[in-house]
């Protein structure tokens, strides 16, 4: 998701000393009951779709957190996932290193950063979910040597378990595609593969993951990557979905890491017929998804209010009307797109 608000870039400092800082903390009991990933195991592209390991298509719901360093910070803990599990049904979760010119992102406090990122990823491993470990940043091309540092650091963390998806790029605004976004993606992509050589990587396009035909008219060289795609309900509609079709028919396989029931800016109304509309097409192209977000800010795409608790355990009354109304979606969704 865009910030809403935006202030002059500031210097980044020394992240690529503080990404071994940060030991795992101790994570709580995860949930006992076996999970997704027991399941359906490490995910792969196939042709224009993602596949479990017994190469059935594979169609996931689930949350993502907000940024890490803002309103979403206190929710970057075990509590939180086993809550979105246990409760929510969620089968995926995303966790966004947040990279932004203001004070607190991983460009100014690493460490910080990195240990909120690092409990959501130790918990869904624990709790037998998915897990996306994302570098959100609208500039990641201006931030190449931190990204590839990051994602060595993740692969050799984390790279032998199933449960990871590597997001290389949230959401690039203005960059292009051949000039920025593929380089640093052939970068970061040859980077993790040196370390982790089977883990699914997606792929950001230009204008906040919405290019998918773009990059796919001219594809990353790599055997696992698919290719995020980013919808607002009440911003984007079939204009979308049809660029989605065509990059789909040029064979790329395709992954909704984020999305909102309301406005690009995470304002605005609750679009249900849009929203209706997006998940019939999920349903049709057996896409996986993860909806926007945990944090408790006052704007619609925010799932709880400030009433709740930073570790899950929440009651209607501290879900926003976002909160209640994609929390149905997920608990009703099936992995098995045949079902």
């Amino acid at each position: 998701m865009r910030p809403t608000k935006l202030l002059p870039v500031l210097a980044a400092c020394a992240a690529l000393f503080h990404l071994s800082a940060c030991a795992a903390p101790a994570v709580p009991p995860a949930p006992s009951a076996p999970g997704i990933v027991s399941a359906h195991g490490r995910l792969r592209t196939a042709g224009n779709r993602i596949v479990g390991e017994a190469g059935k298509p594979v169609s996931l719901a689930g949350v993502s957190f907000g940024w890490s360093q803002w309103e979403a910070a206190r929710f970057y803990n075990a509590g939180t996932v086993n809550w979105l599990k246990q409760d929510w049904h969620a089968q995926i979760v995303r966790a966004p290193l947040g990279i932004h010119a203001e004070p607190g992102s991983y460009l100014q406090a690493p460490a910080a950063n990195l240990a909120r990122v690092t409990r959501v990823i130790d918990a869904a491993i624990a709790a037998d979910l998915y897990v996306i470990i994302d570098w959100h940043d609208h500039n990641a091309h201006l931030h190449q040597e931190l990204a590839v540092a990051f994602f060595q650091d993740m692969a050799r963390r984390y790279g032998k378990h199933p449960h990871v998806i590597y997001e290389i790029f949230n959401e690039p605004e203005q960059a292009s595609w051949a000039r920025d976004v593929k380089p640093y993606a052939e970068k970061v992509i040859a980077a993790i593969r040196a370390i982790d050589p089977d883990n699914l990587i997606v792929a950001g396009s230009p204008h906040w993951a919405q290019d998918v035909d773009v990059a796919a008219a001219d594809p990353i060289k790599d055997a696992n990557v698919a290719y995020s795609l980013h919808f607002y309900a009440g911003s984007h509609k079939q204009g979308l979905r049809a660029k989605a079709v065509k990059a789909m028919n040029l064979g790329a396989a395709l992954f909704v890491t984020e999305w909102g029931t309301c406005d690009a800016s995470g304002a605005g109304p609750i679009n249900e017929k849009s929203v209706a509309e997006w998940m019939a097409f999920i349903r049709e192209h057996q896409l996986s998804h993860c909806t926007w977000a945990v944090y408790d800010k006052k704007e619609t795409a925010a799932i709880v209010r400030r009433s709740a608790s930073s570790k899950g355990g929440w009651k209607d009354t501290d879900l926003s009307p976002s909160g209640k109304y994609v929390r149905e979606l997920i608990r009703n969704w099936s992995a098995d797109p045949a079902k």
